[in-house]
């Protein structure tokens, strides 16, 4: 495995296993059988509705809690309980977990970056993130934040690659985990001849090559899958390095083309919306 650094000296995984659209079923399944491979990381959330899966996916793959990299989120209709972190602790079955981020820049956010950092400092939380805190929002955490996040996740792929963004996040050295690392599984971006090329010159895939183009330019990487091949082969990216010429031929690719359209309207509808906690 390799790992990324944070700004406060904690180190994560380059690859995990993502949860995103999973049932319970399968988010229990796909964590104890990550786990029982090489993986280290499992990314998860309130809104996943599949934490108490996560959780007994961890107890059961026979890893220790303290050599598993664990990420969750708070959901906006979270920000303002003061229970919320303990209360997704008790969900997940453990003490504290290794990133804590807010979900979403809906509702009262900066009180729930305020639980991140108390969170923080009470040892609950390892590192705290924001995800989708993009353009304006993070603008303005910045002039808010006491403490400074370790993480953003956002949407991350060779068409999009979040230029402008990483010029803030070098600034304070804040690591990006992405989502949508396979451009959501946009044929075009998977079919590219670079991408082909580059697979058959290193034995291959060219999902697998543009996972290694995010540890190389130093993003985290949390794929999600059920089928437990494609969890294997996602993580089977660590034994290839492409070369400085062909990072600069990927660049050529970036479009500045995202998949997903965050709208002022949806921000509203997520303040208003709560996950079901009653997870089995």
């Amino acid at each position: 495995m390799e790992y990324v650094t944070l700004n406060n000296g904690v180190k994560c995984p380059v690859v995990g296993i993502g949860t995103f659209m999973l049932t319970p079923a399968d988010a229990e399944n796909s964590v104890r059988e990550a786990l029982k491979m090489r993986y280290s990381l499992v990314d998860t959330a309130n809104a996943y509705v599949n934490e108490r899966a996560c959780g007994r996916g961890i107890k059961n793959s026979g890893k220790k809690r303290e050599d598993v990299f664990l990420s969750t989120k708070l959901w906006p209709s979270e920000y303002e309980n003061d229970n919320a972190v303990d209360e997704t602790l008790e969900r997940i079955g453990v003490d504290y977990v290794d990133l804590l981020y807010i979900h979403q820049p809906a509702g009262n956010w900066l009180a729930g970056y305020r639980q991140l950092e108390k969170a923080y400092k009470e040892g609950k939380a390892k590192a705290i993130g924001i995800s989708n805190f993009e353009g304006k929002y993070i603008e303005e955490l910045q002039t808010k934040w006491e403490i400074v996040p370790q993480f953003i996740q956002v949407e991350a792929h060779p068409y999009f690659t979040q230029k402008e963004l990483r010029q803030v996040l070098d600034k304070y050295d804040i690591k990006l985990m992405s989502w949508y690392p396979l451009g959501h599984g946009d044929k075009s971006l998977i079919n590219e001849p670079l991408f082909e090329e580059l697979g058959r010159k290193y034995g291959k895939s060219s999902a697998q090559v543009i996972l290694r183009w995010h540890t190389q330019m130093g993003f985290v990487v949390i794929p999600g899958s059920k089928n437990v091949d494609h969890i294997k082969d996602n993580l089977d990216i660590l034994d290839f390095t492409l070369t400085k010429e062909e990072m600069a031929e990927i660049a050529k690719l970036d479009k500045n083309q995202r998949y997903y359209h965050r709208t002022d309207e949806q921000l509203v509808q997520f303040a208003g919306w709560r996950p079901s906690f009653e997870q089995k």
